[in-house]
């Protein structure tokens, strides 16, 4: 094993050079200049020693300066100037000072590295999304943003992070709305039956892309045509429906007015389903579809078609109604002139037959009010027509040699005559003692007249000569004793006509059957109705 060498101190090595220099007979004059020399060398040498330790001194102060001015940076940006007060009491050599240094300046270097990312990875949202609303976005990836190192708070942070919630619940709320719009365009397009990816893609593609290699736009452009086409379609669905409403509207007057089975509308039942709809009701798929409502438009030329072959036939139908309502109240109407008229304007083809079909459906309505306003009379002469028949009947019963031979349920039919007869007279009674009523009301009230004329001339005589006299009274006639006041009334009455049957006057009635006539003529005689006293002596000899 070596030894080390020995330590060499500098006088030992000025000692042997003495010893030298000796030996070789230097003199003293060159030994003082090289020892100068020496002294020298040895002066430069630590002089460049002094020089290098201050320069490192110098390097270690600067480096602690950096590190103290970079704490003091990352600090303040930060905002957390007071959690590291200890830099600033950093004690000891430069040396153990940067040695304390370095690991609390390594800790808040990775500390800002660590917020600068958090604040880029939320600008980078920010900036995102505002790409995506403003509609920049289709243009290319926005620019990634710098971020302000200088202020890396966490107020400011939290800044950043609210303004980024923000635009999120923007984004969020323009989906949801542009979720909406899109259920509502393919909820029309199934009613329509139109292509739903078709009428997305007009809007805007991404709204359509498989696989969704970007978003989809948000931006206030392509919210705008989505509006716009949601409206579009809506004024499109209306449209059809009004169009489909009408058709089917038609389609009912058409069925109605040409009786058309109820097999072959019930092919169209999803179309006259539709008449009452509101547009903001849900319908079936395909309901509006363009093809239906061609396919409704044929079938509506069809009936058309056939409407104007067959609108003479209904026209002339309406005709015979009518005329047999008038006939029904023995009303006349000149058919033949009637039937030429709406011949020649159905022949013309200038008249709407709709309305001419209206039109008689108002003339019939009318006559129907007529003959209901006639129906009274008309049971009033049908009465009369029946009496008139049976009392011509009994005539020819009673000038009839063999009417005692007559087989059974004969007697029936002279009961039935016999209350005829009575009827018809009565009848004329009734019409006689109105007509005497009515000459006695005006009579009274010509008769008021001049009295109210008397007393105006008599106040204004009163008025004129200072003198009023007492209205005068006219005499009243006295009535005969046990006088009915109605036999005024009825001696008026012609005594050619007397209430008597022919059966009485012969006697050929029982007394039951002659109170059953009685009865019967009783109920058409008014409360205040005097009967004729009997008188058959004109007749006894029939």
């Amino acid at each position: 094993m070596a030894t080390a060498p020995p330590r060499v101190s500098c006088g030992s090595l000025l000692q042997e050079l003495q010893v030298l220099w000796e030996q070789i007979g230097q003199n003293e004059a060159e030994r003082d200049r090289m020892i100068l020399q020496l002294e020298e060398d040895c002066l430069n040498v630590y002089r460049k020693k002094v020089e290098q330790t201050r320069k490192q001194k110098e390097d270690l102060t600067e480096e602690l300066s950096f590190g103290e001015s970079d704490i003091e940076k990352i600090l303040s940006a930060l905002g957390e100037r007071e959690s590291f007060s200890r830099v600033e009491k950093l004690g000891g050599t430069l040396l153990e000072q940067l040695a304390k240094l370095e690991p609390v300046l390594e800790d808040l270097r990775r500390r800002r590295d660590e917020r600068v990312e958090e604040f880029m990875v939320v600008q980078v949202q920010i900036v995102r999304l505002h790409a995506e609303i403003s509609g920049t976005i289709e243009n290319g990836d926005p620019v990634p943003p710098l971020v302000d190192e200088t202020n890396l708070s966490l107020r400011r942070l939290a800044e950043f992070k609210s303004q980024l919630k923000e635009l999120q619940t923007e984004k969020n709320l323009r989906l949801q709305k542009i979720d909406v719009q899109i259920n509502c365009i393919h909820e029309i397009c199934n009613m329509l039956s139109l292509d739903l990816k078709k009428e997305l893609y007009e809007v805007h593609p991404s709204f359509v892309e498989l696989g969704r290699t970007t978003s989809m736009s948000i931006s206030d452009s392509t919210l705008e045509r989505l509006a716009g086409k949601v409206h579009f379609l809506n004024q499109e669905k209306k449209q059809r429906l009004r169009k489909l409403q009408d058709l089917g509207s038609t389609l009912i007057e058409l069925w109605n007015l040409m009786d058309t089975p109820t097999a072959e509308q019930k092919c169209f039942d999803h179309v006259t389903s539709l008449i009452s709809v509101s547009p903001n009701t849900i319908m079936p798929q395909g309901c509006l579809a363009r093809e239906l409502i061609e396919k409704v438009e044929v079938e509506v030329k069809r009936l058309n078609c056939l409407k104007a072959s067959k609108m003479k036939e209904l026209v002339l139908k309406k005709m015979i109604e009518l005329e047999e309502i008038y006939r029904s109240v023995h009303m006349d109407i000149d058919s033949d002139y009637e039937r030429r008229i709406l011949n020649d304007l159905i022949d013309s083809g200038k008249a709407d037959l709709s309305d001419l079909l209206t039109g008689m459906d108002g003339r019939i309505t009318k006559a129907r009010e007529h003959a209901l306003s006639r129906k009274e009379i008309l049971e009033k002469v049908e009465k009369w027509t029946l009496a008139s028949e049976e009392e011509s009947w009994l005539d020819e019963y009673e000038r009839d040699q063999n009417r005692y031979n007559a087989g059974r349920g004969a007697h029936k039919n002279l009961k039935r005559a016999e209350k005829a007869r009575m009827l018809i007279r009565l009848l004329d009674s009734l019409e006689e003692y109105t007509s005497i009523r009515q000459q006695k009301d005006e009579e009274k009230r010509r008769s008021r007249e001049l009295k109210k004329l008397q007393e105006q001339y008599a106040a204004e005589q009163g008025a004129t000569f200072g003198t009023k006299p007492s209205p005068a009274r006219p005499p009243s006639a006295r009535k005969p004793l046990g006088q009915s006041s109605n036999a005024n009334i009825i001696s008026g009455t012609p005594t050619s006509r007397r209430v008597c049957t022919p059966m009485a006057r012969k006697g050929g009635l029982s007394s039951g059957k002659v109170k059953e006539a009685g009865k019967t003529a009783t109920a058409f005689i008014p409360a205040n109705y005097v009967a004729l006293p009997k008188d058959c002596s004109d007749n006894s000899n029939l």
